[in-house]
């Protein structure tokens, strides 16, 4: 660190700050609930339960396919809660990777996850936001401009990376006040249904096993669909350094918040079920809003506004996450230094914020980010196998680590067994993809046997480091976190 930065981490590391330039415990037991269920809860349910009844084909099949990944979610989360207590680090699957298998398979995740996986989330998610806020000034029929799609893709991203790096505790404030217009939206759903369905119609559920998918493969694909609207449960873990009283609200958080949404989800798939027919969720593309034009008539609106508050509440979430896992992995050593670094005024991790707010912006300007997304699922699964893998190898290898939580074996035995069925029965049916997402993978091997194995490194490579790290510091007034004590 250069002599000027350290003289001002010493100037505001005062008493008046108490701790010193540290992430800050801010998150409390509510807050974290709101930070799960407001990531899970995005536009995923309103807008594609298609895909799960496309592949099951029955809507016997597509109900249990929802039950049972909310379960398989439930499942995962409680395993992540050991894994949270056992390894109470910021991070999520990065931190238990590392601890478990080591420095290698650890980059390999966080390489995937912030060239792939976050940028375009975040970047699909503001063009979904930007659909629904744009389309109501154009008329029926008329086609969205798809440069003014992408402007307003762009400031969301922005404003809401500012908002990140602004003060954390407002955001977590934010979130709870998008959690309850969220929920709002599917009890909208779920009453209509309810209303529906006390009015004599049911004839959607006259034949519910009709069609009924029998490929195991594509059974297993139809799960994808269903995992995707959970996608989420295990982000909490990316905060833990700042959670207040971690080894309590960790757990607690994920044990409110997973069967509440499971709850809510199967609920509102059957006010889906209820009012649409098979034809008409297949041919919709945003099924909230069909629905929303099918049966409430005058007040239909609504759900698009329902659709807007929830992508933007989401993507706020989950840009303060994922950035926790750049900074965890910065920390470490294994993307620049320049990233780990804190703001000495607002106590956020800057710099990996707005590395993350330029590749999501990079990432709007082409049209292929759908394709990687679906690429790099498949690895996706495959890196949350591997990390409760983890939880199992090391009860055997650190058998004698702190475990506030233990879970019983028969859990992760479980989840192993479902999430390798999602993860190995695919690859015959989407070779390309499954092939596609490896080879992203095996890209960061190069990179980090270059910029991390390689020691020691050229002293034109470090001095290049050290002037990139001092400029970062300036320009965002950042340094180090302090060691904990």
């Amino acid at each position: 660190m250069s002599t000027r930065a350290k003289s001002m981490d010493s100037v505001h590391s005062s008493d008046s700050l108490g701790s010193g330039i540290r992430l800050k415990k801010e998150v409390g037991l509510l807050e974290g609930v709101a930070i799960i269920m407001g990531i899970i809860i995005g536009s995923g349910i309103f807008l594609s339960p298609k895909g799960v009844l496309e592949t099951a084909h029955s809507i016997g099949l597509t109900l249990f396919v929802w039950v049972l990944t909310g379960l398989l979610s439930m499942i995962g989360a409680v395993c992540y809660a050991e894994l949270g207590t056992t390894v109470p680090l910021s991070g999520g699957d990065y931190a238990y990777i590392k601890e478990a298998f080591g420095p290698l398979p650890a980059f390999l995740f966080l390489w995937d996850a912030n060239i792939v996986f976050v940028p375009t989330t975040n970047a699909i998610m503001a063009l979904t936001f930007s659909k629904y806020v744009i389309q109501p000034f154009f008329y029926l029929g008329c086609e969205v401009p798809d440069s003014a799609v992408r402007l307003v893709a762009a400031g969301t991203i922005i404003f809401l990376t500012w908002l990140n790096c602004y003060n954390v505790r407002l955001t977590t404030k934010v979130q709870n006040v998008f959690l309850v217009a969220k929920v709002a939206g599917l009890v909208t759903v779920i009453l209509a249904g309810v209303v529906h369905l006390s009015s004599g119609h049911y004839e959607n559920f006259a034949n519910p096993w009709e069609n009924t998918q029998t490929d195991p493969g594509l059974i297993a694909v139809s799960f994808y669909s269903g995992i995707f609207s959970y996608a989420g449960w295990n982000y909490l873990n990316f905060i833990t350094e700042e959670l207040k009283s971690p080894y309590k609200n960790l757990p607690r958080a994920i044990y409110i918040s997973l069967p509440l949404v499971t709850l809510i989800y199967v609920l509102a798939n059957i006010g889906y079920l209820a009012v649409l027919t098979k034809h008409e969720m297949l041919e919709s593309d945003a099924i909230g809003v069909t629905f929303g034009n099918k049966i409430l008539g005058a007040f239909s609106w609504v759900m698009p506004v329902f659709v807007a508050l929830s992508t933007f509440g989401g993507l706020s979430v989950h840009i303060m996450t994922s950035s926790r896992l750049l900074f965890v992995g910065a920390r470490a050593g294994h993307f620049p230094q320049a990233l780990s670094l804190i703001s000495i005024n607002r106590f956020t991790p800057t710099p990996a914020l707005v590395f993350l707010c330029i590749l999501s912006l990079i990432y709007l300007s082409t049209s292929d980010i759908f394709a990687l997304i679906e690429y790099a699922s498949f690895v996706e699964s495959s890196f949350i196998l591997i990390s409760v893998s983890g939880l199992l190898w090391l009860r055997h290898k650190k058998p004698h680590l702190p475990r506030p939580i233990r879970v019983p074996t028969i859990l992760p035995v479980v989840f192993l067994c479902l999430c390798a069925f999602l993860v190995f029965l695919p690859i015959y049916v989407r070779p390309l993809e499954v092939g596609m997402g490896l080879l992203i993978t095996l890209t960061g091997i190069p990179f980090y046997f270059v910029f991390i194995w390689w020691k020691p490194r050229p002293t034109l490579f470090k001095e290049i480091s050290e002037q990139g790290t001092s400029y970062v510091q300036k320009v965002f007034l950042s340094a180090q976190q302090d060691h904990q004590d």
